[in-house]
């Protein structure tokens, strides 16, 4: 699989790429090939490195979702990327297509998720309980279509699931997502969740970054939601 056409910004630090519905940015139970070995591989190849290539994980995505996710590829870079993300100084915008209309055209949405390990999910209370985190999140609708509705979502914090659990909560469930409530699944098992944007100042350069993730023009939804 090459990755060389979903490359979005690269320089000596860090290299983002267009993380595809089904990309594993790290290992699981099922052994398939996962993501930081392939940017390695490309990396190997492009700049002849005879030994071991240096890749960090910064942060994850869903496997069922797309978009924009970045590494670090030098050992300095990667603690101060680390940084920004655990001091929420990155700025991440998100697409959501969502079943049915929204109750509010924009709302800023705060629950208390609990995680469940063993079903890999993550439930939102409207008030704060055993074990639970605080989660929020803003929204706002792009465009509305005849059975769907295209969202902007801004996080305020990155729990685990969270846009998932926080739009299902209020009957907003993302198409193709069955765990949350989706009323069928996608046929290649994506949800139509997708890391639009990604703004940071360089860890290294210290000059703004905004990186942009096309959406899978192949998908006829999506094409509908972002097409003018």
């Amino acid at each position: 699989m090459s990755i060389n056409h979903r490359i979005l910004f690269e320089d000596n630090h860090l290299i983002a790429i267009n993380k595809q519905s089904g990309d594993l940015v790290q290992g699981d139970k099922t052994g398939d090939e996962i993501l930081p070995d392939l940017i390695k591989d490309y990396i190997a190849k492009k700049y002849d490195k005879p030994g071991a290539v240096f890749l960090g994980v910064v942060h994850r995505l869903d496997r069922p979702t797309s978009g924009v996710v970045i590494f670090a590829r030098t050992s300095k870079a990667l603690p101060r990327m680390n940084k920004l993300f655990a001091a929420h100084e990155t700025d991440k915008t998100y697409w959501a297509i969502v079943e049915g209309n929204v109750p509010k055209k924009k709302d800023r949405l705060e629950h208390y998720l609990v995680r469940n390990p063993k079903q890999n999910k993550s439930y939102a209370h409207d008030h704060e309980v055993p074990n639970s985190k605080k989660a929020a999140l803003s929204y706002s609708v792009i465009k509305e279509l005849d059975r769907y509705t295209l969202l902007e979502v801004k996080l305020e914090t990155g729990r685990h699931h969270q846009i998932r659990s926080q739009l299902s909560k209020i009957g907003c469930v993302i198409k193709g997502d069955l765990k949350y409530g989706a009323k069928r699944s996608n046929k290649d098992g994506s949800i139509h969740l997708h890391a639009r944007t990604l703004e940071f100042i360089h860890p290294v350069k210290k000059e703004p970054v905004k990186i942009v993730a096309p959406v899978n023009e192949k998908d006829a939804l999506w094409k509908a939601a972002v097409g003018d």
